[in-house]
């Protein structure tokens, strides 16, 4: 078991998942600031905000960016080095927030990001284009439970 757990690093591959989260978010926000740019609205390229570096993770999307019209563009990248439908995880605030805001929320799938990446997006409501499986289940105490320790 030991030699196990020394072959498998947990932080270690946390660490990497990160990282490749992170290249995955900075490749939209430049893309999504280009796109503006392209599409003659730099005003609009400005405000293009990496949401979960400059504000924190808890937004439940990564980028905030702007359709040319000028409507919110709420970007939830998922990068992978995997193939197109390589599982990925979503969190319950992710989600939330992909039906709260509906008309402007933005699943990014990013595959192959190590040797060719590709992408395509997806949009709620995500429970009809994915399978949603519970992973995760978050325990707390209710007003009534007794502990057992001695």
């Amino acid at each position: 078991m030991e030699r196990l757990i020394k072959k498998f690093d947990p932080s270690e591959r946390d660490q990497r998942n990160k990282l490749l989260g992170d290249a995955g978010e900075e490749l939209v926000f430049h893309a999504e600031r280009r796109r503006l740019i392209d599409e003659g609205r730099e005003d609009l390229s400005r405000k293009v905000q990496w949401t979960s570096k400059e504000v924190g993770d808890g937004a439940g999307y990564d980028i905030k960016s702007f359709t040319q019209t000028g409507a919110d563009r709420l970007i939830e990248v998922k990068t992978t080095v995997g193939a197109q439908r390589t599982p990925f995880f979503i969190t319950r605030n992710e989600y939330d927030v992909s039906e709260e805001r509906r008309d402007a929320y933005n699943l990014l799938r990013l595959y192959d990001f190590a040797r060719n990446p590709r992408a395509f997006e997806l949009r709620p409501p995500l429970s009809e284009v994915l399978q949603l499986d519970t992973q995760l289940y978050r325990a707390s105490f209710g007003e009534n439970a007794q502990s057992s320790a001695t």
